[in-house]
């Protein structure tokens, strides 16, 4: 019963995050800047009362560590860099960014946790590697929405491991810290032209204030979906994500896939087939820990 439940949220989470360009697409015409003041702000208000309503508030004081400060800045950029990315219809562009993820984090494995690779482990970064270079060329530049997701949101998991909070108390603690920042960018820095909470209709208002659910409530499902379900699953299902944007991309966007481009893809998507089929692999053949629970 757990684990069917754990696979409703988990399914739940990703897929809803897979649609968040249908959401960022509307908020138009506010900004990227604007779109994330009030991610930041209304999200902050959805973890408190969220917290005040689970009688959790006292958590808060508790949640607070010093490198949730750092990860505030850091999912800032992922959030800002995302909804860019969406704007200005480079939809496919942000899913490689999720593609590319799990193979960042093996990275960040080896060169901040002094972490040995297994031979299907470097095979999967060489081909990512690979891709990373078709992509470049045919993009004619760096895809460099794709990398600083990626990195972003890489960085940011390295974080949210090391320290133990719960993920309502770390994300309103995040949400927290940039709001005052968020605040006074919009009071004294963007003016009129970048405050269409004002300017626009009573839904966009409506729909800038649902910025705070929207970004919370995914969080929560992903957090009891992770307490119930094993690692390579939550692993594999990640991908829905991604695929759901780069299916908007093409679809609902009408971006193009040249031929070159989609090579490009197809050796991101090796590369982590590479991966995945290691790691169902690697626990396949792991003994069972002693005295672990059923």
């Amino acid at each position: 019963m757990e684990i069917r439940k754990g696979l409703g949220y988990a399914i739940a989470a990703y897929a809803l995050w897979g649609l968040f360009p249908l959401y960022f697409a509307v908020l138009k015409p506010a900004g990227p800047l604007e779109v994330l003041v009030h991610r930041c702000v209304w999200t902050a208000v959805f973890g408190v009362l969220l917290l005040a309503a689970l009688r959790r508030l006292r958590g808060l004081r508790d949640a607070f560590q010093p490198k949730l400060v750092l990860a505030a800045f850091v999912i800032a950029v992922n959030w800002l860099v995302y909804v860019y990315g969406v704007h200005t219809n480079q939809v496919v562009e942000t899913s490689l960014g999720y593609f590319l993820n799990p193979l960042l984090t093996v990275i960040l494995g080896v060169t901040l946790l002094r972490e040995r690779l297994r031979a299907a482990q470097w095979l999967a970064v060489g081909v990512g590697a690979a891709a990373a270079v078709v992509l470049t060329v045919e993009y004619g530049r760096l895809p460099w929405i794709a990398i600083t997701l990626a990195v972003a949101f890489g960085t940011y998991g390295v974080l949210k491991k090391s320290v133990a909070v719960p993920a309502a108390e770390g994300v309103t603690v995040e949400t927290l810290l940039l709001a005052p920042i968020a605040l006074v960018y919009t009071f004294w820095f963007a003016g009129p032209q970048g405050n269409t909470f004002v300017s626009g209709s009573v839904w966009h208002t409506v729909l800038l204030v649902l910025a705070g659910p929207i970004t919370g409530i995914p969080l929560l499902m992903y957090a009891g979906a992770a307490r119930r379900l094993p690692l390579t699953m939550m692993g594999l299902l990640q991908y829905i994500t991604p695929v759901l944007q780069f299916t908007l991309g093409i679809t609902v966007f009408g971006e193009a896939m040249p031929p070159v481009r989609l090579f490009g893809f197809g050796l991101v998507w090796l590369a982590l087939a590479v991966l995945s089929f290691d790691g169902l692999r690697q626990r396949r053949t792991a003994p069972l820990p002693v005295g672990g629970s059923q």
